[in-house]
């Protein structure tokens, strides 16, 4: 054991541990190492393991102390740590760095080594408010209007798309036609042509944006088209120019919504017998999908008070782990490897450092909210129930078959479930009282922060 032991508190959660090794456990393993040695070196003009200690010292003592002396400081520095509390111990993904090693050397002998070693800790930090606060949330309601909308919808989705009996392109119709550029001469400009183009009269979505010209012609029927392009039309090919097309319609489909009744609902699902079957079970779905919008609104409005009212030193190992966790994620998100996603980012003048240096708020106040989540399950004293263990288990350790890794991932897995109720804990012990009106279809499908700008 050390004669000294000292730990002084650095920022961002890192400590300096400073230990004494004591010269006696140096020379015993110095002794240890050298005894090793002359067993095995072979050295000309002596017997393979026959040669004297004296002689292998003189010619390998220095690097032979040097070498031992660090050995038996790692071995130390981990014994020592072990004996420290939780809190002083170094953050399992953090590896203690060694301080001012040229002047430790050159190790003499029978002498006592002190050294210094820094690395990131758990941060220590007080718990903010986390019950009793009050919050807002918008307010929203499943309506007639939203259940009769996800009912067209799904009629939409149904749909058969059909020839239109009359063969008149109108406002709203699938239309298929070939076109091609006339020069000033009358003649096709071959380049320009296009066979079975296929697109939604109305929705502008052509190249030439001749929706009002195609409107009203009839299914076989060829159109010269002329056409005007102001200066600022938004594509610059066109812009300020006046283009010939001769245009063949060949066919005119709709699309043929089934009514809204009994049948309809025994076609969505068996187990729906009339349309009043159906409109239930949609707005059910609908008011599910509300609950859970606005139990991960409320989550996040206490996540954000407790990221605000927390004062927590982060250390660097910590944040620079969430960055790469959220760097990988954001390469399996693009489908990409990682030197495609790079050599994209250098095309932007960017890299992956500058990448991280704008997530870094984010994954900051991630790990803020987390580290106060998981205090809170330890002050809570949250319990697992055998029954949601095992349940637990069948779900996620089916295919572990190991004891031993079995009972080390049965112990994580208990953390977890505790985890996971700090968030109910949380909702449940705040007040939530509903704001700004706010329509079903703006904020669960994500345009909730154009409508709260009106």
């Amino acid at each position: 054991m050390s004669d000294a032991k000292n730990i002084k508190a650095l920022e961002n959660s890192s400590v300096e541990l400073t230990l004494t090794l004591p010269a006696a456990r140096i020379e015993e393993d110095y002794q240890k190492s050298l005894a090793k040695y002359v067993k095995n070196a072979q050295i000309p003009g002596f017997r393979k393991g026959h040669v004297p200690a004296s002689v292998l010292e003189k010619k390998f003592g220095k690097s032979l102390r040097t070498e031992t002396t660090f050995d038996t400081m790692e071995a130390f520095l981990k014994e020592e740590l072990e004996k420290l509390d939780d809190a002083q111990k170094p953050l399992p993904y953090c590896t203690p760095v060694l301080q001012d090693e040229e002047k430790l050397l050159p190790f003499k002998k029978d002498t006592d080594v002190t050294f210094s070693v820094k690395y990131d800790v758990k941060p220590q930090f007080e718990l903010p408010q986390y019950t009793g606060m009050k919050l807002t949330i918008p307010n929203v309601k499943v309506t007639d209007a939203d259940v009769a909308k996800e009912l067209d919808k799904l009629r939409e989705q149904n749909a058969m798309v059909v020839d239109k009996k009359d063969g008149v392109a109108e406002d709203g119709n699938i239309v298929n036609i070939d076109y091609v550029e006339l020069d000033k001469d009358g003649k096709e400009v071959k380049a320009s042509e296009r066979k079975d183009f296929t697109f939604t009269l109305g929705s502008g979505y052509n190249y030439y944006e001749i929706d009002k010209e195609v409107a009203g012609m009839k299914v076989g029927e060829t159109k010269t088209i002329e056409k005007n392009y102001p200066k600022e039309f938004k594509t610059a090919d066109l812009a300020g120019k006046t283009v010939t097309l001769k245009v063949t319609l060949k066919s005119v489909k709709v699309k043929d919504v089934p009514a809204l009744d009994d049948e309809f609902a025994q076609d969505i699902k068996e187990e729906y017998k009339t349309v009043a079957d159906l409109t239930k079970a949609t707005r059910e779905k609908l008011e599910k999908q509300l609950a859970d919008k606005l139990s991960d609104d409320k989550f996040d409005k206490i996540a954000d008070e407790l990221a605000k009212n927390v004062k927590i030193d982060l250390p660097q190992s910590m944040v620079d782990l969430e960055l790469d966790r959220d760097w990988s994620n954001y390469i399996r998100q693009t489908g990409l490897s990682e030197d495609q996603v790079l050599k994209f980012l250098s095309f932007q003048q960017k890299d992956k450092a500058a990448l991280q240096n704008e997530w870094k708020a984010d994954a900051e106040k991630t790990l803020r909210v987390q580290l106060v989540m998981d205090k809170i399950k330890e002050k809570e004293k949250f319990t697992v129930s055998p029954e949601e263990l095992e349940k637990a288990e069948k779900e996620q350790l089916k295919d572990v078959t190991d004891e031993n890794q079995k009972k080390y991932y049965r112990t994580l897995l208990e953390e977890d479930l505790k985890f996971n109720k700090v968030s109910d804990f949380l909702e449940a012990n705040n007040t939530f009282t509903p704001d700004k009106e706010m329509s079903f279809d703006a904020y669960v499908n994500g345009q909730a922060a154009t409508e709260a700008a009106k």
